[in-house]
């Protein structure tokens, strides 16, 4: 993919950050551009104030153009702007403005190589203080790709984001949604259904995702109950319509040796595979349970998908208001790091079978269950 001018204004950045002052020459062969376009790129960005240019060179400015020395401003890294981590972006500017703060917001589009020059822009214009959701993908991005984190000169807070136990990231602040949670209250009301133990198709492709199936595991540890089948991996069907459908077909032929429910990770994704059941023959919920996981759009399907809700918006209201706490009262760091644990909710629907009474009762006591641990 071909980087963006502003990717590549943000890498310079990140360079001139790190030593201070740099010829624009020797930029040009960091970043694989031509002397015309890293001198171009510098002097858009010396007249943005970004950079001081003087006699070929560039150098951090003392200050960002425009900006009070009591102006609060946070930045906010997000590997999207859309479906999950939309909600997540209106709750932090929603406790942002409401401090009387300002969020600037980046997006990384999931490719964590980036996730540095993307903080680096945010630093350049002017964050005091960082709300950070690397864009990690697999098991081994955090520590390929995210111990900067630990040495960066602003307080941060991580996001949705839960670094392995001991390492460096652990001891930063984060708030996270417990998605073990959230995959306790799906396993929980299929089997209350009589449904058993439900199938798990899920990606693999991101920290939610991850967790989800972690989650399930663990959830059916805790019910002292056996999966009916391995788990299946799904795939977006616009980008891989094989592997979509060897899912779909794999989660045919486990109702067809008895499995009753499904956990279904994402939302999307589970419309699109109920959709194709129905092609197949196989009805929601008359042949199978679903519970999807996100509830971004489970409402929107032909049958209403039962979801579950992680809480989005308080996720970026508590990491904003932790985030201000740290640069208002907390100066020195003395006090200690947190990590913030919100339960995720169940809202119940049509694609379960469960009555109303029942789903009145089920999304009463899921309601009655969500709330906040710290940990």
């Amino acid at each position: 993919m071909r980087e963006s001018a502003a990717e590549r204004h943000d890498r310079m950045l990140e360079l001139v950050r790190r030593h201070g002052t740099a010829r624009v020459s020797d930029l040009a062969g960091l970043l694989g551009v031509s002397p015309v376009t890293a001198r171009r790129d510098a002097e858009a960005l010396a007249a943005k104030g970004l950079l001081e240019r003087v006699h070929g060179s560039v150098s951090w400015p003392a200050t960002v153009p425009g900006q009070r020395s009591d102006d609060l401003v946070l930045g906010l890294l997000a590997p999207s702007a859309t479906y999950y981590f939309a909600e997540v972006i209106r709750g932090a500017h929603e406790a942002a403005a409401k401090a009387g703060a300002r969020l600037i917001l980046r997006i990384s589009d999931y490719r964590p190589e980036e996730d540095r020059a993307r903080v680096e822009g945010l630093l350049a214009a002017g964050a005091r203080g960082l709300l950070v959701a690397p864009g990690w993908r697999r098991p081994q991005d955090p520590a390929r790709y995210g111990e900067w984190l630990a040495r960066l000169p602003v307080p941060a807070v991580l996001l949705e984001r839960q670094p392995a136990p001991g390492s460096p990231l652990d001891g930063l602040d984060r708030v996270c949604s417990d998605h073990a949670y959230g995959a306790l209250l799906a396993v929980r009301h299929l089997v209350g259904l009589g449904h058993g133990a439900p199938v798990l198709v899920a990606r693999a492709d991101s920290p939610t995702a991850l967790s989800v199936r972690a989650g399930y595991a663990a959830a059916l540890g805790s019910l002292g109950l056996t999966a009916p089948r391995a788990a299946i991996d799904s795939v977006p069907a616009e980008l891989d319509p094989e592997g979509f459908e060897s899912a779909v077909r794999d989660l045919c032929a486990a109702v067809s040796e008895g499995a009753r429910a499904a956990l279904v990770h994402n939302d999307v994704d589970a419309i699109q595979i109920v959709q194709r059941l129905a092609e197949l023959g196989v009805r929601v919920p008359g042949d199978l349970a679903v519970v999807a996981y996100d509830d971004e759009v489970a409402a929107l399907a032909d049958t209403p998908l039962t979801a579950v809700a992680p809480p989005k918006r308080e996720v970026g209201r508590h990491a904003a208001e932790l985030l201000v706490e740290r640069l208002r009262g907390d100066a020195c760091g003395e006090s200690p790091r947190r990590h913030l644990s919100l339960l995720p909710g169940l809202r119940v629907r049509a694609s379960c079978g469960a009555g109303a009474e029942a789903a009145t009762e089920a999304a009463t006591a899921a309601t009655a269950a969500t709330g906040t641990v710290s940990a």
